[in-house]
């Protein structure tokens, strides 16, 4: 194992389960993704235990990285050039995703995180499929003046994703976040994100999950029970996929704890939307 300076905070350790999930579907033969980079996040961390806490929501995980991963390559094909990952973590889009010419990705998270995500870039000598810029900020300070300092244009239409992220916030904080990024966007511009309603929180088999990630100080403080009328408060029109239909369209197994045959009203939900 390298001795590589591993990120320390909560949030941000929690990177790791998300790269595990995308390590392992990388290595299956019928994969709906590529993510060669992510096994050697994996190695280099080696926070197995972490891990685990992922184990339960694989499948999740899985069909939530495919349908944002469509919703980019969507936004980008309809003419938006700029895109924005708020809490990057140790995403890999920017190396794995063919991405038409002239886009700009920039990625948001805390400094370091940016700094062993990069020096793993770095061993590995990968080079990103479009113009990447990495802004390291702290989303309760002004990361919106570090974006724009980054060569973020507000005036261009832009493809937010907020991926893996608000559940872990308070509301307020995250009514602060939409308020933000709503004063950055363009018309034109899309927004995708993930939340949890309570029910969700609430379920018996995720308080295995709850203490391991309580345990990292990743706890989970909000949820929201409407999110298209939450979004369109902040001025967005969007709709909610669920993951019923992503499963039957990619052919894979109804995550468990998704399944409203089994977890009835819980939901994760997964958002996306567009501002007039």
């Amino acid at each position: 194992m390298t001795t590589l300076q591993q990120p320390t905070t909560g949030v941000s350790r929690t990177a790791v389960i998300i790269a595990q999930a995308r390590a392992e579907e990388h290595r299956r033969p019928d994969r709906l993704f590529d993510d060669p980079l992510a096994q050697h996040f994996v190695d280099t961390i080696g926070w197995i235990q972490v891990a685990q806490a992922g184990r339960m929501n694989q499948e999740h995980f899985v069909l939530r990285t495919r349908f944002f991963d469509d919703y980019l390559r969507s936004a980008t094909a309809a003419g938006r050039r700029q895109v924005v990952l708020v809490a990057a973590g140790l995403d890999t889009r920017a190396y794995r995703l063919d991405w038409p010419d002239g886009t700009e990705l920039f990625e948001i998270d805390l400094p370091g995180l940016v700094a062993f995500k990069q020096a793993v870039l770095g061993v590995q000598r990968a080079e990103p499929r479009c113009r990447r810029s990495v802004v390291r900020a702290d989303l309760r300070d002004d990361w919106p003046a570090d974006l724009i300092a980054a060569g973020f244009d507000p005036a261009r239409p832009t493809a937010w994703l907020i991926e893996g992220l608000l559940m872990y916030l308070e509301r307020a904080d995250n009514d602060s976040l939409l308020e933000r990024v709503g004063g950055l966007s363009a018309p034109g511009s899309a927004i995708a994100l993930e939340h949890i309603n309570q029910a969700y929180v609430d379920l018996p088999e995720m308080r295995a999950v709850h203490e391991r990630l309580k345990n990292v100080g990743a706890s989970w403080h909000s949820t929201v029970e409407d999110p298209v009328a939450w979004l369109a408060g902040h001025g967005w029109t969007a709709s909610v996929t669920p993951q019923t239909a992503l499963a039957q369209r990619h052919r894979r197994p109804v995550p468990r704890l998704t399944d409203p045959a089994i977890v009835d009203d819980a939901r994760m939900w997964l958002v996306s939307g567009e501002r007039p």
